[in-house]
């Protein structure tokens, strides 16, 4: 299971890099790196990865905090009886993962990537990272309080529920990976399971493992329902959104920067993983969607979420493990559709910078 000890504070700061901070010799640009890197960590700039600099200037401009969402209409549909059963059933699954999920997220940040990154541009936008999934945890227990939901139930069911603990137990071993404190690259099999742990976190925690329970609580909110969780969950979307892209820039930058890693063998490692994970997620949507309801059915999921690892596969480089399949919520596109990610904060709803109301038109 997970070890959380914390490294030496003599400890390198990731791979190969010290933390010594007496050398006379100024950092050069070219001799940056984002894995086991040599130049001093605690400069800044000369910038080299810029991109990471921009994302975290553009993610800071998105802050909000979940009391910010009114939440007294939620608390009255769910007190008097306005939810059907499937829809409360939906409701509580979804903030059973969560409420652990972007906690697993967090602490895979803090006391793992954090360590091994030796970029001083992508630690700054990991460290806003790791504060957005603080606020998504305190978003998660907001709504599990207004609506005064067993909280022993609730954060407990990572334990209790069969298909969320599975899906953990998948994310589980790439956690213990980078949170070893022994663990350092700088080697290919070291540097090659970082860059696994990496795409696992970007492209399959953050970008898949999360859409089901997206897509059904945008659903009720599209049908004025739980309209303050949705809102929050709408926040969260682009949050995550955000994260996923700086991951797979991340992902990208190591490959460039490595191209011994991507090796054939390697790629059809992470091939596999997307499929195992394509059916976790999909188990998940069965169990929380036995019947159809919000004009959804667990069935659908699977043609989004085999949609949905195309598109992640090939944002690293990855041949799709399902030709041909397409996208059956259009009604998502315009929040959470990949092709527009990279205008994400031009669209409509996401037109703020820090909370606000939403508009269900």
């Amino acid at each position: 299971m997970l070890n959380f000890e914390e490294p030496s504070a003599k400890q390198p700061a990731a791979g190969t890099n010290s933390m010594d901070i007496h050398g006379t010799h100024r950092v050069n640009v070219v001799d940056k790196r984002v894995i086991n890197g040599t130049t001093d960590v605690n400069q800044l700039v000369p910038f080299k990865h810029k991109w990471a600099w921009e994302k975290y200037l553009a993610q800071c401009a998105n802050h909000w905090m979940p009391q910010e969402v009114n939440m007294q209409r939620d608390i009255e549909q769910w007190k008097t009886g306005q939810l059907s059963e499937d829809e409360m059933r939906i409701v509580k699954r979804n903030l059973g993962f969560f409420v652990t999920a972007d906690s697993l997220a967090a602490n895979n940040i803090v006391l793992g990537t954090y360590r091994q990154i030796t970029s001083p541009e992508c630690r700054q936008f990991l460290l806003r990272q790791a504060f957005d999934e603080a606020i998504h945890t305190h978003a998660y227990q907001y709504i599990v309080e207004s609506l005064g939901l067993d909280e022993g139930e609730v954060f407990n069911a990572y334990h209790e529920i069969k298909s969320i603990r599975d899906k953990d137990e998948f994310l589980i071993p790439f956690i213990d990976v980078l949170t070893d404190p022994s663990f350092k690259t700088g080697t290919l099999e070291n540097d090659q399971k970082l860059l696994r742990s990496l795409i696992v976190f970007a492209c399959i925690m953050e970008g898949l493992f999360f859409y089901v329970g997206f897509v059904q609580i945008l659903a009720l909110g599209r049908q004025n329902k739980m309209t303050g969780a949705a809102e929050q969950y709408q926040y969260i979307l682009r949050d995550e959104s955000m994260h996923c892209n700086f991951g797979i820039d991340l992902i990208n930058t190591v490959k460039m920067e490595n191209p011994q890693l991507w090796t054939e063998s390697f790629k059809a490692d992470i091939t596999q993983l997307f499929k195992v994970a394509v059916e976790l997620e999909y188990a998940y949507a069965e169990d929380t969607m036995p019947r159809g309801v919000l004009g959804l059915n667990a069935s659908m999921f699977k043609e989004y979420l085999r949609f949905i690892a195309n598109r992640r596969m090939q944002q690293i480089g990855l041949e799709p493990l399902f030709p041909g399949v397409t996208n059956p919520f259009p009604w998502m596109s315009e929040m959470i559709d990949l092709k527009k990610e990279k205008n994400f904060f031009e669209t409509r709803v996401t037109e703020y910078q820090t909370g606000g109301a939403l508009s269900w038109d």
